[in-house]
């Protein structure tokens, strides 16, 4: 499933292409018919992100809203529109570009009511300006539940995936198995600053890289790394190889669904 980066990514994407100006939108796959029946010819005013759902914003305030899933792609062209190739739920035609979307999990209008009750069941994302961290510390700290579950828990904390969960518990010290509850604030603080800082760079780059300078592969002489993920990481992907810090075995376990990566020294338990 895409992380957070990607879906504001695409935000100022449908904004460069789109932003301001009249589209034709059509439902290829017959799916989105009554939904792009009422978006064509309307004006995009806004694109925006929470997390990992993209919020998309006409002229008559309707609100598409698309989670992507884990199965969800888009493709961007130039017009004029080839036909359609495959299952595409919807094409939004600009001028001089079009968008074509395929098997989102989501793909829907949503009235303003709706709108606020997506927002409110999603946590703070650190990709927002409006964000707040506090927010995600008060559910953390009176929590049972891991630390590293917490962090994929899109309702604590909204965009982050599970590279970034398992980056930013490295980068940071910490045992994926420690509860919320044991967490100090400060601790809480030092990982959201470095979500931010992650996230943002993802949004920069369009990739994740978390080494520090000092484990690039340029700095440490070593290969660089080959992955359909793409970028340098510390522990992700990288089970029964040795950390790049301190040479342990890294090891990776399941956790609610997900597989889990961690260096047992860098990051001991408590």
């Amino acid at each position: 499933m895409p992380e957070g980066h990607t879906i504001h990514r695409l935000a100022a994407e449908h904004m460069r292409m789109f932003g301001g100006r009249r589209l034709r939108a059509a439902s290829p796959q017959g799916r989105f018919d009554e939904g792009a029946r009422l978006l064509d010819g309307q004006v995009l005013n806004e694109a925006d992100a929470h997390g990992k759902h993209l919020l998309l914003r006409f002229e008559d305030e309707r609100l598409l809203h698309i989670h992507l899933g884990l199965y969800g792609t888009y493709t961007f062209g130039r017009v004029p529109a080839p036909a359609p190739q495959g299952l595409v739920r919807l094409r939004l035609v600009g001028e001089s570009e079009f968008a074509d979307l395929r098997g989102p999990n989501a793909c829907e209008l949503l009235e303003p009511g709706e709108v606020k009750v997506l927002h409110d069941r999603l946590g703070p994302d650190p990709l927002r300006g409006d964000a707040d961290p506090g927010e995600a510390w008060r559910r953390i700290a009176r929590s049972r539940t891991s630390i590293a579950a917490l962090l994929l828990d899109q309702a604590v904390v909204a965009g982050p995936g599970n590279v970034y969960r398992a980056e930013v518990l490295f980068r940071q010290g910490i045992d994926p198995s420690t509860p919320g509850l044991a967490l100090d604030e400060a601790r809480w603080s030092a990982i959201w600053a470095d979500l931010v800082l992650l996230m943002r760079e993802g949004v920069r780059t369009g990739r994740i890289d978390t080494v520090r300078p000092e484990h690039t592969p340029e700095a440490m002489g070593r290969p660089p790394r080959v992955d359909d993920h793409g970028g340098e990481v510390y522990v992700y992907r990288r089970a029964g190889m040795p950390c790049l810090v301190c040479g342990t075995q890294v090891r990776t376990q399941r956790l609610v669904g997900r597989n889990l990566f961690w260096c047992p020294v860098c990051q001991p338990a408590t």
